[in-house]
């Protein structure tokens, strides 16, 4: 009877240990000591530094999470790709490491049967797929910063364009666009500017579906910024 109790005190002894350096292994860590639901957010931007929040999420969102695929309805493999706990949680990120990291793999795939997305999605482009390396590289935080609002100075080449191509163009692009709404270019953006339907869906108003679909709405000044290029004719400058 001594014998079992000590066997038992032995046994519940290693389990208790073994959880507990489990529960703090850091490889076991996949928010990298990140609070998942509180971004560090930074009073401006640093050029060199990558920002989940203002560039990775919003071009995930626009190119994966979509119906179908990795939102969370969908889940496709088990992927969900929404916000920054998801993405860590099932895009098996490697910190500091994009190489063994799976989401970075799938992007770079040249095999359209692995890809993603996958076609008649297009693929990433050049500087997408090098902005995601890079966010990896520099320890997959979950950061964001303050870009500033300059309502002053907008332009369609630095102001919508940029707003517009890591948002929605991810699903509004390729041989089966989302709604059948294309955003690939210039005149397809000021087509929607002139009916009206591209300010109503940023702005969630109407009865327009509110776009960027599952991803957050658009900041304020984003919004200012393509509401005044609106109003000054939507310049092509």
């Amino acid at each position: 009877m001594i014998l079992k109790k000590i066997l038992f005190s032995v046994i519940s002894l290693l389990m208790v240990t073994l959880l507990y350096q489990c529960k703090h292994d850091p490889d076991l860590d996949i928010y990298n000591g990140q609070d998942p639901n509180n971004p560090t957010t930074s009073d401006a931007c640093d050029p060199d530094s990558v920002y989940f929040q203002n560039y990775v999420l919003p071009l995930l969102v626009s190119n994966c999470s979509t119906s179908g695929c990795h939102d969370k309805e969908s889940a496709e493999d088990g992927v969900i790709l929404v916000d920054y706990a998801s993405v860590m949680g099932t895009g098996e990120i490697k910190t500091g490491n994009p190489g063994d990291s799976e989401l970075y793999e799938k992007i770079m795939e040249n095999d359209p049967e692995e890809r993603m997305p996958p076609p008649p999605n297009n693929s990433l482009t050049a500087d997408q797929r090098n902005m995601i390396k890079k966010w990896i590289e520099q320890g997959a935080k979950n950061n964001s910063c303050d870009s500033g609002c300059d309502t002053l100075n907008v332009t369609f080449s630095t102001s919508v364009w940029p707003t517009l191509s890591t948002n929605c163009v991810g699903c509004h692009s390729g041989a089966e666009p989302s709604g059948n709404i294309t955003i690939t270019d210039y005149n397809s953006v000021v087509a929607l500017a002139n009916n009206g339907s591209l300010l109503s869906v940023i702005k969630h108003e109407g009865n327009y579906s509110p776009m960027p679909k599952n991803g957050q709405k658009l900041s304020d000044c984003k919004v200012a910024e393509i509401k005044i290029w609106i109003e000054d004719g939507t310049p092509n400058n």
